[in-house]
């Protein structure tokens, strides 16, 4: 009976001793693991001062984050000067924004002296600017084509006072707007501000060769306007780089109009003359009718003879004296009629 107790006392020492070593054995395995996968990252962001604790690596890996990303981004804004967290970072990674072009961002900011804090940059980033190309147009103005050429235009075209058409085209320097960057316009809004501000100084000029004379007051008109309100850039300078002369609008109107009117007066003459044979054919329907109405009157005189015959209100001397007077009628009628022949 002592023998078998001491058998399963045995036994149990055993199992323990073995679930240590799978315990101890499980442990080092782990452990082996965090040290391969973090290992490195985590003494490389060490040695740079810029600590970034294991269990925030875990965590990172486990909630997907690329764990190389924030700690390269961090060590990188550390040795800038910047104290950006890791927090921080893993916090904008995981609302879709991009970690290592915002570090970049306030590191340009920073040498250059632009007020750009975290809250901001990470602001525009998720609005979809591409906030390290603002700063880098911020530091270092950049030129725009007025009118765009990808757009399939060369120049802004306009008309003088005096008709004459003049072909523009203008490069406009501009420099980004941190603090406007987020609601404000974009460079299509500056280069339809830009053409429209031409169009109008152009169209108000009294004749083209004024302006051909001072292209700059171009500028100064369009650069007074204030055109750069409300778009996330500031207008630096408005320079006309080629003007050209083109059409004769002025004339061209003019000739169209001159053709409309001939178009107008020739409508106008053909009705008129529609008009007129329309009255001739009446006249001649009037004429036909009268004749018509004679005939019918010179029937009706033998009846009236005939009738006052009957009567006796005309006698037989009566009628021959009226076929008298009506046979003289007529033969001094003939004597009155030129000869054909002459």
């Amino acid at each position: 009976m002592s023998d078998f107790f001491v058998l399963g006392q045995l036994e149990g020492a055993n199992a323990l001793r073995l679930l240590g070593v799978f315990v101890i054995g499980l442990i080092a395995i782990i452990f082996l693991f965090i040290v391969l996968k973090f290992g490195g990252m985590w003494l490389r962001a060490f040695l740079s001062d810029a600590r970034v604790r294991v269990l925030d690596l875990i965590g990172m890996s486990l909630r997907k984050v690329n764990t190389s990303t924030i700690v390269n981004s961090r060590i990188t804004a550390v040795k800038a000067g910047l104290e950006i967290s890791s927090r921080d970072l893993e916090s904008h990674y995981l609302a879709g924004g991009r970690v290592p072009n915002v570090v970049r961002a306030l590191i340009a900011a920073n040498r250059a002296n632009i007020n750009l804090s975290w809250k901001t940059a990470t602001a525009i980033d998720l609005a979809g600017r591409d906030i390290l190309s603002a700063v880098q147009t911020s530091v270092n103005p950049k030129v725009i084509d007025c009118p765009d050429p990808a757009k399939g235009r060369d120049t802004i075209d306009a008309v003088a006072q005096d008709g004459i058409q003049l072909k523009v085209k203008a490069r406009v320097t501009v420099r980004t707007n941190i603090q406007r960057l987020i609601g404000g316009a974009t460079e299509e809004t500056i280069i339809a501000r830009v053409g429209e501000g031409i169009v109008t100084t152009i169209g108000s000029a009294v004749t083209h060769k004024h302006v051909l004379e001072n292209p700059d007051s171009i500028s100064k008109q369009v650069l007074a306007k204030g055109l750069d309100a409300g778009t996330a850039f500031e207008i630096l300078s408005i320079d006309i780089a080629d003007v050209d002369v083109g059409e004769n609008i002025g004339a061209i109107l003019q000739q169209h109009q001159a053709e409309a009117d001939t178009r107008r007066a020739q409508a106008e003459a053909e009705k008129r003359r529609a008009m007129a044979v329309a009255r001739e054919q009446e006249m001649v329907a009037a004429v036909q009718e009268n004749r018509a109405k004679v005939v019918l009157a010179e029937a009706e005189i033998p009846l009236a003879i005939s009738e006052a015959f009957r009567k006796g209100n005309l006698g037989i001397m009566d009628y021959y004296k009226l076929k008298n007077i009506m046979a003289d009628t007529q033969m001094r009628e003939n004597i009155t009629k030129p000869d054909k022949k002459e």
